[in-house]
């Protein structure tokens, strides 16, 4: 009896043990993020992924790609935010990661900014000028593009500043033109105007986007964490994708996007508005990220490896890029 009782006794304390054991080992994650404005931001401030997967995450913010990928590389960061030209030149250079979920097709929502009373009226007039862009960025591939085009390589003075460097640098009057993306971008058109965007360079062949892309390993190993965290994704962009109208300038989810990208909330709705967000099903079509080699991720990757290369900014491209999409988690997640 006494036994029994000790027994009846002792299952609170250690099923209460091992609870708190459970909570004090939760797996910590750490995700790389940017300040650029979007809908998944408002599931970063509600905790959604964190109830989602029942990891600890560590929310890390970086200036540009091109460090997420640095850190990813080191280990650093298990998860991250990149544009497709840091995440091309990461690959080219054996970093084993993934794109696993497409944030956005970039659009016109990065933009060449000349600055009023630079003397610069078209592209050709970027002779001479200092450019400011994040090395190793999609606005950064887009702009060795676009110098191409117009026979001004060589001839202009691109440097690497990152994006909250540049708004101070160009006020100062260093530089007379910048490219960049919001909420940098909102600023210097203040006292400034588009030249060309990344909407016309991407009509021209050469299409840039933002994603997430994960340590292989680790998602490997996270399979089910990842399909969860997969499936918040899902939710709070189809949140935006078929209500964009109520993502206005009053709504808690626009200012939870605000204060987590460093920006107002007046800006948000209107830079939205310049993205497209495909959704899981979309994804996980040949369009995105499946159909192998022939994946329009797969495809643009490829192609801007391409560039790099000519530009020699990588010492070599992949004969298949689609070794770094994983479209299993969107297929989940549809």
């Amino acid at each position: 009896m006494l036994k029994n009782a000790r027994r009846l006794l002792l299952a609170p304390v250690v099923a209460l043990s091992f609870g708190l054991a459970t909570v004090a080992h939760a797996e910590t994650v750490t995700i790389g993020i940017q300040s650029m404005y979007a809908p998944w931001k408002n599931a970063i401030a509600e905790k959604a992924f964190e109830k989602a997967t029942g990891w600890d995450i560590q929310w890390r913010n970086f200036d540009s790609g091109g460090d997420v990928m640095m850190a990813m590389a080191s280990g650093d960061v298990q998860i991250g935010v990149a544009g497709s030209s840091p995440i091309a030149s990461a690959v080219s250079r054996g970093v084993g990661i993934e794109v696993f979920w497409v944030l956005d097709n970039i659009a016109n929502a990065e933009a060449l900014v000349v600055r009023n009373g630079s003397g610069i009226e078209a592209p050709r007039d970027l002779a001479g000028k200092t450019l400011a862009v994040p090395f190793v960025s999609t606005t950064h591939f887009h702009t060795l593009f676009a110098l191409e085009q117009f026979d001004l390589v060589g001839k202009v003075k691109v440097i690497n500043l990152q994006p909250s460097d540049i708004p101070a640098a160009w006020e100062r009057g260093d530089i007379d033109a910048a490219f960049i993306w919001d909420p940098a971008l909102g600023k210097l058109k203040q006292s400034g105007k588009v030249l060309i965007s990344s909407g016309t360079l991407s009509s021209w062949g050469k299409a840039t986007f933002e994603a997430l892309v994960a340590d292989k390993n680790f998602a490997a190993k996270h399979k089910e964490g990842m399909t969860a965290f997969t499936q918040v994704l899902q939710r709070s962009t189809a949140d935006y994708v078929n209500a964009p109208a109520t993502w206005d300038v009053a709504s808690p989810k626009v200012a939870n996007v605000a204060r987590l990208s460093g920006g107002k909330a007046e800006e948000v709705p209107p830079v939205l508005a310049l993205y497209e967000f495909p959704l899981a099903a979309d994804q996980a079509s040949v369009t995105w990220l499946g159909g192998g080699k022939d994946g329009g991720a797969a495809k643009a990757l490829a192609a801007t490896a391409e560039f790099l290369k000519e530009q020699k900014k990588v010492p070599a491209v992949l004969p298949d890029y689609s070794v770094a999409i994983n479209a299993s988690f969107v297929e989940a997640a549809k």
